[in-house]
């Protein structure tokens, strides 16, 4: 009776929150951290025979949280050193990314971290700076995977797929440093 009880309440939380807010959530922050360790433990997986350095690069503020999240689940599975920097662009006009560190990436393993991918643009274009180098592997990540591709970009771990129209934009929420959820604008 508990339980159902217990679902029963989580429910019609969640229809609550969705009618007072009037947002679509794709995600809630509790499914938003249950797909956040999941994907740590799917890199942990990927890198358990690697000792090479791990270098994560979030994309603007939201990346970076993702990233930062990522780092502390991984740390409990992976002995390899994590580091986390951040990439910065114009996303409309993407003509220098600024890392906010100078890193060598050459045989590190590198993920660039992202909120949502759409057409790829974003994540494409962060990948530039790493062209300078010879990184022993580059993989990416998005919390959101939308399926409009325009670019050559197939994130390597996805915490949710969803199907949306061209219309629609998925807005991922930050909060005193923690991902809260996410939702169709």
């Amino acid at each position: 009776m508990f339980c159902v009880a217990y679902i029963v309440g989580t429910f019609e939380s969640t229809l609550n929150e969705h009618y007072m807010t009037g947002k679509n959530f794709v995600l809630t922050q509790e499914a938003a951290q249950e797909k956040l360790h999941r994907m740590a433990l799917e890199i942990a997986e990927n890198l358990s025979e690697d000792e090479v350095p791990l270098v994560l690069i979030g994309i603007r503020q939201s990346g970076m949280v993702i990233a930062e999240k990522l780092s502390a689940y991984l740390l409990r599975y992976v002995k390899v050193f994590v580091q986390i920097i951040s990439a910065t662009f114009d996303k409309h006009l993407p003509v220098d990314v600024i890392l906010s560190e100078a890193i060598d990436f050459t045989g590190k393993n590198v993920i660039v971290v992202d909120d949502v991918t759409n057409t790829g643009r974003t994540l494409m274009y962060a990948l530039k700076p790493l062209l300078d180098f010879h990184p022993k592997r580059i993989q990416t990540l998005v919390l959101v995977e939308r399926m409009h591709k325009l670019f050559p970009i197939k994130p390597d771990y996805v915490g949710v797929s969803v199907a949306t129209t061209l219309q629609d934009h998925i807005q991922v929420l930050v909060e005193d440093g923690e991902v809260t959820g996410a939702y169709v604008a």
